[in-house]
């Protein structure tokens, strides 16, 4: 191997260590050699690998385009984390399967039409002074226009509005820096009441707009009540940003279609298209949300559309609170800089940015230094009088994201036609950089560029098109997400992301330090309203309760059964499961459907739902949990049986099976009962270790731990149920509570050993970087598929092996690395006869062999905890 790649090699993995001694001669060449590698693709590599159990910096929020939802991945790993259902089902989470899901789906019905897809296109986290806090995401949808609000504590969407006068948005959403307002502009141009209006009449009725949405951050809620819509000409208006620091106040939308062009190609006019790019610019509005907001209050200042508040232009216009600033033709993209004195557009067909100086146009309309008034008698500012620049970039610049080092002038911006990301600075109007991308760029990602703290790092590009980037599978091909790094001078492209759902338009990206979740809800939780659940049941509580047709089952999920198990009911009745998951162990996820009913539903811990049908099909109907979630999962089940009251059934004849005798019945009584004090033994063992080592002192133990006993705590119940069964004789019943024990034993067990481990790790002695790196040699060597430490299993325990042997670490390397000179060693044959095993050559290197020794030292300082 050359010195170059052996150096690029120790430079990618962040250690002295030459490639040879980490991975065997020849082995990267090897590798890159059959793989087509470059140098480039491994540094690109190990900038985005994550190994098992890392975490990202930073959590992507993607709009899922046409899917109707939104998609989550980390970076730099890009690994899609989730999917969130927002406006369309989701079955894996029952989103829409299940009474709670409906209700929120249905505040999205508009006119009292049901709406099953949307459009989502910009997601916008809120703010704090202009920074991202973590707490909730907006989304909307373009084809139907709707807000949509998810609560980031659990990633679940918790309300939709819908808006009473637009009939499309593309340009939502859009938070003020305090969250106080959303913004959400109108894109087609429709008249706002629901009436047929001519499209002659285009100039005269049709309107643009932004809706003004007035936002309770402490909730998480939109209130309708208090918002209100801007009237605007028929512009088209299409994507905002709301002003920051020295802007604040003001919002900035920009729009196309000044012409008012409305088309005719099916009467021999022109398309859409030439019509509404025959002027040399468009318009982007400018208005003083602030100020509107207080006059939306009095009623003289608005008119009431579909129940509405509505500012008419002229009220905008007379109080000083709306104006137009002329800007690059058929612009896509408004970006305020994170100090609020900027404003950036770019227009598809120009091969501009522009950026405008806050100061200019406040000192324009200060001065009233218009260049005229549009029809609607909305004062024009003067294009060149109120910019500071104007950057030549390319073709098709589109969206922009701010640089850690915006103070300076660093900004990123995408270039469809070009297929780039440009760098350039928006103070001296300089390119800096380019980089080419796959293909047809559409938005940016910047890690929180858009807000008033860009961390930099990482750009995404949000590809239109991926052509030859993925294997082919059929004529509809993925999006294309590219990750790109610019921390250095130069920009680096990363990663190529396959995204198959949908056309994601938009992604918001924070850091994942900011993120809160919910592990587990308080149990019996709506987690919708965050209340108690009218459902809530907890054990013992499970019961069947008949009201008129109406059969309500207040049952229990917990692994590995539900309670209860049989329900009949009569063919016509409505029947609603209210299902709680008991467990308290994080992640122990719970589904439940009803075969052939159509209902599902997602029981996340603690966690109370309603699924309400009406049994409409006579017969037997199995349900079951739908989430694999322990060893007796395929028995998490029940039966719904269905019966005509009309119908008279004649019951079939009993089948009679040989029964137990009762000297078997007992034989598996007491080795059920001798399997049960045997695990229990083990339970007190762990027990006793996290008492000693004092558990209590870190909440993250603590809390498995709560966990445990809680499932510990359910045996003495079923231990009284197995000793009366036994006193009144019934041996069968007896080793069924029996089983029931060490189900909860297990479940114990589980979590406890959970515990266990995580708290040696955190009172164990240090790791040096040498034992650090033998543990995982030791794991990815396949080690532990036959030691376990701290006890004999399919292989000897190995603390303590360096003082078995007579110079015992040198004894342990040549039986690491050469295993095979060492079966006829007397001692090595008594083990393979005793295991009936031999220990393969697992190729490891004499550096890995010294670092699974430093690791096994480690181990036999720490064996009091093992």
């Amino acid at each position: 191997m050359s010195y170059r790649l052996s150096r690029f090699a120790s430079l990618v993995l962040g250690s002295a260590l030459s490639v040879t001694t980490l991975f065997g001669a020849g082995e990267l060449d090897k590798v890159m050699k059959e793989r087509g590698l470059t140098q480039a693709d491994l540094l690109a590599a190990a900038k985005t690998y994550t190994p098992s159990g890392g975490r990202d910096k930073y959590i992507v929020f993607s709009s899922g385009g046409q899917s109707g939802q939104i998609m989550v991945y980390g970076v730099p790993s890009m690994r899609i984390l989730k999917y969130i259902g927002v406006f369309t089902p989701e079955p894996w989470q029952g989103w829409g399967y299940d009474d709670d899901t409906k209700k929120i789906l249905a505040q999205g019905n508009i006119r009292g039409k049901q709406i099953t897809w949307g459009d989502t296109h910009h997601p916008a986290l809120s703010e704090t002074a202009g920074k991202y806090d973590g707490k909730w995401l907006v989304i909307n949808d373009k084809a139907n226009p709707r807000l949509a609000v998810i609560d980031l504590a659990d990633f679940v969407t918790k309300q939709i509005v819908v808006n009473p006068v637009f009939k499309s948005d593309h340009g939502g959403a859009f938070f003020t820096p305090n969250s106080e307002y959303i913004l959400e502009a109108c894109q087609y141009a429709a008249p706002f009441d629901n009436n047929y209006h001519p499209i002659e009449e285009y100039k005269e009725t049709y309107r643009g707009g932004v809706t003004v949405w007035k936002f309770d951050h402490e909730k998480g809620k939109i209130i309708p009540e208090e918002s209100f819509t801007i009237e605007m000409p028929p512009y088209m208006q299409d994507l905002s940003d709301s002003g920051k620091a020295a802007s604040n106040g003001w919002g900035f939308t920009n729009s196309f279609n000044s012409e008012m062009y409305t088309g005719g190609i099916e009467k021999g006019l022109p398309p859409f298209e030439a019509g509404m790019s025959r002027n040399d610019t468009d318009f982007l509005h400018m208005y003083n949300w602030k100020k509107l907001a207080e006059l939306a209050k009095d009623d003289k200042n608005v008119k009431i559309i579909n129940g509405h508040r509505v500012i008419p232009m002229n009220v905008a216009i007379k109080n000083d609170a709306l104006f137009l600033i002329p800007e690059p033709k058929s612009p896509h993209g408004v970006d305020v800089s994170p100090d609020g004195k900027s404003i950036v557009v770019c227009g598809k067909l120009d091969t501009h940015a522009t950026v405008y100086d806050f100061d200019k146009l406040m000192k324009a309309i200060k001065n009233k230094d218009y260049v005229g008034k549009d029809p609607y008698g909305i004062p024009i500012l003067d294009l060149k009088k109120t910019m500071h620049c104007q950057a030549e970039l390319g073709l098709g610049p589109l969206h922009n994201q701010y640089g850690k080092n915006w103070k300076d002038g660093e900004i990123y911006t995408s270039l469809y036609v070009d297929s780039q990301v440009v760098k350039w600075n928006y103070k001296t109007c300089k390119v800096e950089d380019r980089q080419n991308v796959n293909y047809n760029i559409g938005h940016l990602c910047g890690m929180e560029g858009k807000s008033a703290d860009p961390q930099g790092d990482y750009i995404i590009a949000l590809n239109k098109l991926a052509i030859d980037r993925f294997n082919e599978i059929g004529p509809l091909h993925p999006q294309n997400h590219q990750l790109i790094d610019i921390r250095g001078k130069k920009m680096q492209l990363l990663y190529d992301m396959p995204v198959p759902l949908g056309e994601p338009h938009q992604a918001v990206a924070i850091r994942a330090s900011k993120l809160h979740t919910h592990v587990r809800y308080k149990m019996g939780t709506n987690a919708f309203t965050g209340e108690v659940h009218e459902g809530k049941t907890l054990a013992g509580q499970e019961k069947i309760v008949r009201k008129g047709n109406h059969v309500y089952v207040y049952g229990t999920v917990v692994r590995s059964h539900i309670n209860p198990e049989r329900v009949t009911v009569n063919k016509g009745d409505i029947v609603t499961f209210y299902l709680t998951n008991l467990e308290r162990a994080q992640d122990e996820t719970h589904g439940f459907t009803v075969d052939n009913y159509n209902i599902h539903t997602s029981l996340e811990p603690g966690k109370t739902v309603a699924a309400t049908f009406k049994a409409d099909m006579e017969g037997v109907f199995p349900y079951y949990c739908t989430e694999f979630c322990s060893a007796l999962h395929l028995e998490m089940m029940g039966y719904l049986m269905v019966k005509d009251p009309n119908k008279k059934y004649t019951a079939a004849k009993k089948l009679k099976m040989a029964a137990m005798s009762p000297e078997q019945l007992k034989k598996e009584y007491e080795q059920t009962v001798a399997v049960n004090n045997a695990t229990d033994k083990v339970i007190q063992s762990v027990v006793k270790f996290l008492k000693d080592n004092h558990y209590e002192k870190y909440p993250t133990v603590k809390a498995l731990v709560v966990d445990a006993l809680d499932q510990y705590g359910k045996i003495a119940e079923q231990k009284k149920k197995s000793d009366a069964a036994v006193k009144a004789g019934d041996l069968e019943k007896a080793i069924l509570f029996e089983n029931m024990i060490w189900q909860y034993m297990v479940k114990t067990a589980d979590v406890g050993i959970r515990a266990k481990d995580l708290l040696v790790k955190k009172v164990a002695k240090p790791m040096s970087e040498a034992a650090k790196r033998g543990e995982t040699a030791y794991l990815e060597g396949g080690c532990n598929g036959c030691h376990v430490i701290g006890k004999v299993s399919s292989g000897p325990d190995l603390t303590g092996v360096l003082q078995r042997h007579e110079n015992g670490e040198q004894w342990v390397a040549e039986w690491i690395m050469h295993p095979e000179k060492m079966y006829e060693n007397d001692y090595i044959k008594s083990m393979i006869n005793y295991f009936n095993l031999k220990m393969p050559n697992q190729g490891m290197t004499e550096q890995q062999t010294k670092d699974i020794i430093e690791y096994l030292k480690w181990i036999d300082e720490n064996a009091n905890l093992f």
